[in-house]
């Protein structure tokens, strides 16, 4: 193992490449708070126009893209349908309650993905005993079943009850591309079934901040108040823009390497005498239970002391990602401190 930290975190651990730096410090920027900003502009223009949409909106991050498009489908008292493990209820700081004021109704889904008889049994009865159900939010890929990847056919019928009962339908796309990636599904047509769209620049695709929440232009108009209210209107932010401009251009295509890589992880791992069971690997993630031959705590310490960083997923439970900046040297260094455990 050379002097190099691995660090298989998570993706949003990746840093610029001189080309997205070189973006940046030559972009065009102006006052986002007045709407004078034209990389911003450019950017939102390009992804709405990606997803087939009127209009969308530029967010310091995944959290607050997601929680913007909440707030904006729902009223206090409301209530929103998701999986159990959806991080819009997970890994939000609890802010469907917090911002919104909103209940959430939980599908135990597969690995994370959940089916259109699912959310047509969750949704309440229009009585004043219950919450009004008022939202169904997805995950793709989903972060805690291992990076699975939705069928867009079960999409499209969830996409149906929900236009059949009148509900808002979101899409928490943090990691979407690595699932369009595999799919070969278009972005345009993905759009086409929902009413907002939140996708991640800082994820995969290597941008160091930044998220856009995607819809019609009365709810885009609707969720740059909101924006606003959460804090998260910012002023010469083109910089950052013109780095989400750089990876929609330049990074969605070299996914497929970080998929291939942590397939071979999830082979390596498949063979080791530790590992109780890997969860499919699909994309870029890779999670994996551990037998009692570690524990979680001890098998991340004995990690970190080979120079390779991850993170516990759970009771015996470990989370790697691949990414831009995990090369094949570094595989190859892990593939072997993994078989020598």
């Amino acid at each position: 193992m050379k002097n190099t930290i691995i660090d298989l975190r998570s993706d949003t651990v990746t840093k610029p490449t001189k080309e997205m730096l070189d973006a940046m410090f030559s972009a065009k920027v102006g006052d986002d708070v007045f709407g004078d900003d034209p990389t911003v502009k450019q950017l939102e223009e390009k992804v709405a126009k990606m997803f087939g949409k009127e209009a969308a909106l530029f967010t310091p991050s995944g959290t607050m893209a997601n929680q913007v498009g909440i707030n904006v489908h729902v009223s206090p008292g409301d209530e929103v349908i998701c999986d159990e493990s959806s991080h819009i209820y997970n890994y939000e700081g609890g802010g469907i309650a917090f911002n919104s004021g909103a209940s959430v109704k939980l599908i135990k889904g597969d690995r994370g993905r959940i089916t259109a008889e699912q959310v047509l049994e969750c949704i309440n009865p229009d009585n004043e005993h219950f919450a009004s159900t008022k939202l169904v939010s997805i995950e793709n890929t989903a972060n805690k079943g291992g990076g699975s990847c939705y069928d867009i056919k079960e999409v499209r019928r969830i996409s149906k009850v929900c236009k059949d009962n009148k509900l808002g339908f979101h899409l928490d796309g943090a990691r979407l591309f690595n699932a369009l990636t595999e799919s070969g599904d278009t972005t345009a047509e993905t759009g086409a079934l929902f009413d907002s769209v939140s996708i991640c620049l800082s994820k995969g695709l290597g941008a160091p901040v930044g998220s856009v929440l995607t819809g019609s232009k009365e709810f885009i108009y609707k969720a740059r108040r909101v924006r606003k209210k959460f804090g998260g209107g910012m002023r010469q932010v083109g910089y950052l823009a013109a780095a989400g401009i750089f990876a929609l251009d330049n990074n969605i295509d070299r996914l497929k390497d970080d998929h291939r890589r942590a397939m071979e992880i999830g082979k390596v791992l498949e063979g080791c005498s530790f590992v109780e069971n890997v969860l499919p690997v699909e994309t870029n993630i890779i999670v994996f239970r551990l037998n009692d031959k570690y524990s979680d705590t001890r098998f991340l310490q004995l990690l970190e002391e080979k120079g390779i960083l991850a993170v516990g997923f759970g009771p015996q439970t470990i989370r790697f990602v691949t990414h831009l900046d995990f090369t094949e040297e570094m595989l190859e260094d892990v593939a072997g401190v993994l078989r020598e455990m």
